[in-house]
């Protein structure tokens, strides 16, 4: 990136634009590893090495359920949240055993319970390869081409690292929206078991009503352990815990995987999400919400097998709320647009400096109206993709799995750089486990799900139009769905291993395997579906995707001449390192402390009446007398986060642990967009607080002895 930034040194400079950018706050940025935030860790008088970084790094681990974790003993344990294991935890539990609600704590290794499907990923090699990819598409070349080279070149780097016998996984990651392309190796563990969760009612004290906010009192924290061959795999680098936790005003590092943010969008794209995008996306989640809020609430095993779903849901639609009254303050918007308008000025002052113009000087003139355009088709069709190709419309795991057998059988046989992305050899085995995985599916909920997404459909594209009325096939939407779920067959595990392995032989000789001889109706459904999807995902990709890709690569050239490494990317899932200090702040002119404590808890319950979200476990009532009130429970900071961290370490000086981020307080939600550290706040468990839980309330001396490093 540097060689390409100091051709327009002279020219920024002659602009008076060389800078870091105005709205670049002092704890701002989700930083790759291999660009650390070195100048602004200066003003805390820190410059991480290359083997601090290289430790957090392979210390740190992505669970690709959506998460972060990482390495706290040398033994295969991994840190991560309850929020996080939730989805694990439900899949193991039974009838008789809710280790979701009542928590669960294996005392030996042959008690650890395995995960189904999950999947866990250590990064463990960062290349740049812009060039390469950059290189395989000619200036010019139509979006429709360019989106088929650039694919088929990304297919090809990484078929040429992944080795799926030595279970390594290879990524090409795009970053700066198309400024730039990163191949990531990482190391895939999929024996994964669960070692300690605590009681639900613990992990999520306050519950939705608290949820987003600050004060809390959560003991949100999950163990797992990884395993190969049998054995926990020796885990070299894992990071050790700190016996002192932090102070107010301590430097803290987060390592993890934010999800997606959106701050490098121009006006025109967030306007989008304002006037489109989010009000459709939360009509769709608000219709789900009711649906499975009243599903739950009717037995206590609806709730066992539905409520993290449930969960998964009420917290998107509280962000998204939370995003759009941001994109809806002036202020944030006038921010957006005060920064589009310094780059605006920037890239047409190139004009008039005189020397030669960079070569992505064109593109990003016209950039700003590109997207504009690509826009405008995004909002003519995201109720389209969103419910054939996003698979709203059909919502279920049957569909899913039938959809994936469908398309694995048209695709295999293909070359590989002409696939669709998630079938190209260096994802497959990861697709093939979470394919196979035998993790329970229940046919009575997927019948729930099936005629509300059928009755959406119906809804969005009309009752009477032909598409609708040819997957409903002459029945209401809940016989349509009953039809459906109970008569196809590839929920059976065995059954899709059978039909994997049959679309495998086919396309090794280069033949297409027939699914139609098994008649199954939820193949064939896919099968209709199939057609319209492609195509609505063929316009998002040429109308929409490739044409703002090229936009944005242009943007980022330009912001990397006028900004230097100042400028870090948007979140994408991949890791990232952040920083910040322990802070409290003042809200409504009220001071709001960094920390809360374990008696706070108590408090708090007490003034609910313990009742509802605020009812402490029985067994937080009987060791009340056991613990020290005064333990440090959450604490905030204000690194810079946004979902898909829940679950990563908060580190000091030493990469050390002293917290696990789980959540940040109402006025991150605007994070997604921009950063703000007057108020806004990311919230973690104390690590005092998780040993003496560990310890004195759930017995597990084993394991509190095991992060702490004490001998026995």
């Amino acid at each position: 990136m540097r060689s390409r930034v100091l051709l327009f040194v002279a020219a920024a400079a002659a602009l008076g634009w060389l800078m870091i950018p105005d709205t670049l706050q002092a704890d701002e940025g989700m930083w790759l590893f291999n660009n650390p935030p070195r100048a602004q860790l200066k003003k805390y008088n820190f410059d991480p090495e290359p083997k601090w970084l290289d430790h957090v790094r392979l210390a740190s681990v992505r669970f690709n359920s959506g998460g972060s974790g990482s390495f706290v003993s040398p033994h295969g344990l991994v840190m991560t949240n309850h929020h996080v294991a939730a989805d694990d935890l439900q899949k193991v539990s039974t009838p008789q055993n809710n280790y979701l609600k009542d928590g669960f704590h294996a005392k030996t290794l042959q008690d650890e319970i395995p995960c189904k499907g999950l999947e866990l990923n250590v990064l463990i090699d960062i290349k740049d390869v812009t060039a390469e990819v950059e290189k395989a598409v000619p200036p010019g070349t139509n979006p429709a081409e360019a989106f088929r080279l650039r694919q088929a070149k990304i297919a090809e780097l990484e078929k040429a690292v992944a080795n799926p016998e030595k279970n390594i996984r290879a990524d090409v990651v795009t970053l700066y929206a198309g400024g730039q392309y990163h191949l990531y190796t990482f190391k895939k563990y999929t024996d994964i078991r669960i070692v300690f969760a605590p009681e639900k009612q613990a992990a999520f004290f306050g519950g939705d009503p608290d949820n987003f906010e600050y004060p809390r009192y959560c003991l949100d924290v999950a163990f797992f352990r990884v395993y190969e061959n049998g054995q926990p795999i020796n885990s070299e680098h894992y990071l050790k815990w700190s016996a002192a936790g932090c102070q107010e005003g301590d430097l803290v590092f987060v390592s993890g995987h934010p999800g997606r943010t959106n701050r490098a969008n121009t006006v025109a794209e967030l306007k989008y999400l304002r006037d489109t995008g989010y009000p459709y996306l939360l009509q769709r989640l608000n219709r789900l919400e009711v649906l499975l809020g009243a599903w739950v609430a009717r037995s206590e095993r609806n709730a066992q097998r539905g409520e993290d779903e449930l969960f998964g849901i009420q917290n998107s639609r509280k962000a998204r709320m939370g995003g759009l009254a941001g994109l809806m303050d002036p202020k944030l918007m006038g921010r957006k647009e005060k920064d589009e308008e310094r780059l605006r000025n920037y890239i047409v002052g190139l004009q008039r400096v005189g020397t030669a113009l960079p070569p992505w000087h064109a593109d990003a003139m016209n950039a700003f109206d590109v997207i504009a355009k690509a826009e405008k088709v995004r909002a003519e069709i995201i109720k389209e993709y969103a419910l054939l190709e996003g698979a709203g419309g059909f919502n279920s795991a049957s569909f899913g799995i039938a959809r994936t057998l469908l398309r694995a059988a048209d695709e295999l046989p293909k070359p590989n750089g002409e696939r669709l992305r998630e079938f190209t050899d260096a994802r497959l085995s990861s697709l093939k486990f979470s394919l196979l995985s035998d993790e329970p599916i229940y046919e009575d909920l997927e019948i729930l799900k099936l005629t509300d997404g059928l009755q959406f459909t119906a809804i969005t594209m009309g009752y009477d139009s032909e598409f609708v009325k040819k997957i409903l096939a002459g029945k209401s939407p809940r016989e349509r769905a009953y039809e459906l779920i109970s008569g196809t067959k590839v929920r059976d595990p065995k059954v899709r291993e059978r039909l994997w392995n049959a679309i495998e032989a086919a396309a090794k000789n280069g033949q297409t395997y027939d699914l139609k001889a098994l008649n199954d109706p939820m193949i064939e459904l896919a099968r209709w579906v199939d057609g319209p999807a492609r195509a609505v995902r063929k316009r998002q990709e040429n109308e929409v995707d490739e044409p703002k890709r090229q936009a944005y690569a242009a943007l980022a050239k330009a912001k990397f001449a006028m900004d230097g490494d100042a400028v870090y990317p948007d979140a994408t899932f991949t890791l990232r390192l952040a920083f910040g200090t322990v802070q409290g702040y003042t809200e409504d002119g009220v001071a709001i402390p960094a920390f809360t404590t374990l008696g706070g808890i108590y408090k708090r319950s007490a003034e609910q009446g313990n009742k509802g979200p605020f009812e402490l476990p029985p067994r937080w009532k009987a060791r009340q007398d056991k613990i020290d009130p005064q333990t440090p429970f959450n604490f905030v900071c204000t690194a810079d986060i946004i979902g898909g961290n829940s679950g990563s370490p908060v580190l000091n000086r030493q990469a050390e642990v002293v917290g696990l981020i789980f959540d940040g307080n109402i006025h991150s939600l605007v994070l997604d967009f921009i950063y703000d550290q007057d108020l806004a706040r990311a919230i973690s468990v104390d690590s005092r607080a998780i040993i003496e839980a560990l310890r004195k309330i759930y017995d597990a001396n084993d394991l509190a002895d095991e992060i702490t490093g004490r001998k026995k």
